[in-house]
C-alpha cells in the first residue's frame, strides 16, 4: 500500500485558508482512490473529500463543499486540500490515504488501518 505524508497545517483565523499536501510514496500512485480524513478532538475520524486516480473527479463531505477543493499532481505522487473560508469546526488533525471506494458524501473505506502523522488544522481567532 502507499504510505503517506502529510503537511501544511497550521493556526488560521475564522475566514482564512491553508492548503494541505500529501506525499505518497508507491508506484501505482497514478491509479488510487485517494481520501482526505480528519479527526477533531474526541471525536472519531471522518471523511472530507476524496478524488480519482485521474483527478477529473472528486466528492465532498457537504460540510466542507463549495469551501474545499482537492486536486492531484500525479508527477510530484501529492494530493491537496485546498481550504477556504475556515470554520471553528474545521479544527482536527488531516490525514490522507488510499480508498477502496469514493463514494458521494464522506463514507471512504480506507485500504489499510495504517496512518500516518497528519497535520494538524486549528481554527481559532
Amino acid at each position: 500500500h502507499l504510505q503517506f505524508v502529510e503537511s501544511g497545517g497550521g493556526l488560521v483565523q475564522p475566514g482564512g485558508s491553508l492548503r494541505l499536501s500529501c506525499v505518497g510514496s508507491g508506484l501505482t500512485f497514478d491509479y488510487n482512490l485517494i481520501g482526505w480524513f480528519r479527526q477533531a478532538p474526541g471525536k472519531k475520524r471522518e471523511g472530507v473529500s476524496c478524488l480519482n486516480g485521474g483527478g477529473d473527479w472528486t466528492r465532498y463531505a457537504d460540510s466542507v463543499k463549495d469551501r474545499f477543493t482537492i486536486s492531484r499532481d500525479n508527477a510530484k505522487n501529492t494530493v491537496y486540500l485546498q481550504m477556504n473560508s475556515l470554520k471553528s469546526e474545521d479544527t482536527g488533525v488531516y490525514y490522507c490515504a488510499s480508498l477502496v471506494s469514493c463514494p458521494r458524501g464522506n463514507k471512504y473505506t480506507p485500504l489499510s488501518d495504517t496512518w500516518g502523522q497528519g497535520t494538524q488544522v486549528i481554527v481559532s481567532p
